[in-house]
């Protein structure tokens, strides 16, 4: 039985859903479509999924779609997890070689699933990346913005570009502290994000290590240049930035009360992350 949890925004959905209803029945596949009218109800429909047993859940939407599945299971060693992905960015989708429409399905009923590793930040997790910094920055100004999603994402990058001046943060691993003020910190287990941003490449998504990346606040005539290193993958490389690989980080923020998770935004002036590895199984390339 597959539990499809779908995104009610999702482009020409009635389409997409009879496609995948048709190859179900073709396969002689039981299927259920639950569609979440909120973050919340998703949540707890994936929840109480979980919660009942053996199951597989499929997400069908973008990387915030599959983050509300992923904060929804209560019972990680449950779930064997899956994707069909249609959303703007896809970023995990693409670390995880998971194709789109059909193929997606494809994947899923034929290629055995894979133990996953994700990231715990306490009451809400992360497959992909969570952090704080421009990123978050860019995504406050979009949420405020009208227009299509990739227009209000360059228009809100250009607007911080020009404004962003760091964010002073504390942070903890491996049993040392440090202080920076920083252009991005993030937490990796992909590695890219807003769609197709390359912070981290070698991250690893069965390693059981997370990438820990903290990029210090470059000077204004520079910022330019590191941001082309950065969408180029080469940001790892700069002088301005740290890669630890770790088990566990806590980044603490002196002004801002917000971090992003998979794309999401949420209140939170700290973010404590751990490895959480050999539980969570996903149908990934």
């Amino acid at each position: 039985m597959l539990h499809f949890i779908v995104n009610p925004n999702t482009k020409k959905r009635k389409e997409l859903l009879g496609e995948l209803a048709d190859r179900l029945r073709a396969e002689n596949v039981p299927f259920d479509f639950h569609m979440g009218e909120s973050k919340e109800e998703t949540r707890a429909i994936v929840r109480r999924l979980s919660e009942s047993g053996p199951v597989t859940i499929v997400a069908i939407g973008g990387d915030g779609t599959l983050n509300d599945v992923l904060c929804g299971i209560a019972v990680p060693e449950n779930v064997e997890l899956g994707l069909i992905p249609v959303g703007t960015g896809n970023d995990f989708a693409e670390k995880a070689k998971i194709p789109t429409g059909l193929a997606a399905l494809d994947l899923i009923l034929h290629t055995p699933s894979k133990f996953t590793d994700f990231i715990d930040c306490g009451e809400y997790k992360s497959l992909n990346i969570a952090g704080l910094g421009i990123d978050v920055d860019i995504l406050e100004r979009c949420y405020r913005m009208k227009g299509g999603k990739r227009s209000k994402y360059f228009r809100s990058l250009l607007a911080s570009l020009v404004s962003y001046k760091g964010q002073k943060i504390e942070v903890t691993v491996g049993g040392k502290t440090f202080f920076e003020t920083a252009f991005i910190a993030a937490v990796c287990n992909g590695s890219q994000f807003g769609g197709g941003i390359a912070i981290c490449p070698p991250a690893v998504l069965d390693d059981g290590k997370l990438d820990l990346v903290v990029i210090s606040c470059p000077k204004r005539s520079k910022i330019l240049f590191e941001l082309l290193a950065l969408k180029r993958g080469k940001i790892l490389e700069r002088p301005i930035t740290k890669h630890i690989l770790c088990d566990e980080a806590r980044i603490v923020q002196t002004e801002g009360k917000i971090v992003e998770l998979d794309g999401e935004l949420v209140d939170a002036r700290t973010l404590h992350a751990r490895v959480v590895s050999g539980k969570l199984r996903v149908f990934r390339g």
